[in-house]
């Protein structure tokens, strides 16, 4: 039995990979380009991508699971239909989807209504699988850490409702887990979602307030300007993204990505162990800065 492992060479996918080549699976990867993958000893690289069908079907043959994981792109419903439909011609019927939590609730947010929309088709094609809601990652502040360090300033508009944010490692070791408990299914097992969440539910404030005990110095708050962070985010990607994250980032301080009651609970006794806090995410990337 082989588990395919898309978008295997990004924070997520190299942990997915990973953890199934820790847990003894057989792990085919999808990559445009195999001569910069590296990958463990026993991994099959494919080249292809997921809008290049013949590469899909030539990636699928024989494969028993998907891992679908793509990136946040212009055609990316598009991508995740084609590879859904070659996955069940080609017999796959048992799939882990990388979704976002709230899909359905941010339907104004691009990406997180585009993730939605897959997830529905999971569901109308009778795919087998779990559809995975991970919250904001947290290594996504790893990109402002220098703002962090060199100014004292949290700039993450990211408001007073509260996200819970997870770990990269976390979702790639659950991915992992569901990933094999589907390919391992004697028969399809039922579809269903889960939240993908940390164990705090963190504010603006006290993401700063880490941040401040971690450094040992003040770190404040930049404050909720989502047209600021726009445009800062202009600086560097496409101004359709800069939007798209701009409009996340306003759900985010109206709603909030706060987890459902017994979400940490479940995913701590799947995991078998405490989720990675916030706290020790701040505490390594300063050890390493």
């Amino acid at each position: 039995m082989t588990i395919l492992v898309t978008g295997a060479t990004g924070n997520v996918g190299r942990q997915v990979v990973e953890q199934l080549v820790k847990r003894g699976a057989n792990v085919r990867v999808l990559v445009r380009n195999p001569g910069n993958a590296s990958f463990a000893a026993g991994v099959d690289l494919m080249q292809g991508d997921l809008l290049d069908v013949d590469s899909l079907h030539k990636a699928f043959a024989g494969v028993s699971t998907l891992f679908l994981l793509n990136g946040v792109v212009p055609d990316e419903f598009t991508q995740a239909l084609i590879a859904l439909n070659v996955a069940r011609q080609a017999g796959v019927r048992r799939v882990v989807y990388l979704s976002v939590i709230h899909s359905d609730i941010f339907v104004n947010v691009p990406h997180f209504a585009g993730k939605f929309g897959v997830e529905r088709m999971i569901e109308q094609m009778g795919f087998s699988g779990t559809i995975l809601r991970p919250a904001y990652y947290m290594d996504n502040d790893r990109t402002i850490k220098d703002i962090v360090f060199g100014y004292g300033t949290y700039p993450m508009p990211i408001g007073d409702k509260g996200l819970a944010m997870i770990d990269t490692r976390d979702i790639g070791e659950i991915a992992a887990i569901e990933l094999i408990r589907h390919d391992a299914a004697t028969r399809p097992l039922p579809l269903e979602r889960m939240n993908l969440v940390g164990p705090d539910t963190l504010t603006g404030a006290a993401v700063a307030a880490i941040w401040s005990d971690v450094l040992e110095r003040p770190v404040v708050y930049g404050g909720d300007d989502t047209a600021g962070f726009e445009q800062t985010l202009r600086q560097f990607m496409p101004s359709w993204m800069a939007y798209d994250m701009r409009l996340m980032s306003e759900r985010f301080l109206s709603d909030g990505m706060v987890p459902e009651t017994g979400d940490v609970a479940r995913l701590t006794a799947l995991l078998g162990r405490p989720l990675r806090s916030y706290r020790d995410f701040a505490a390594e990337t300063a050890a390493t800065a």
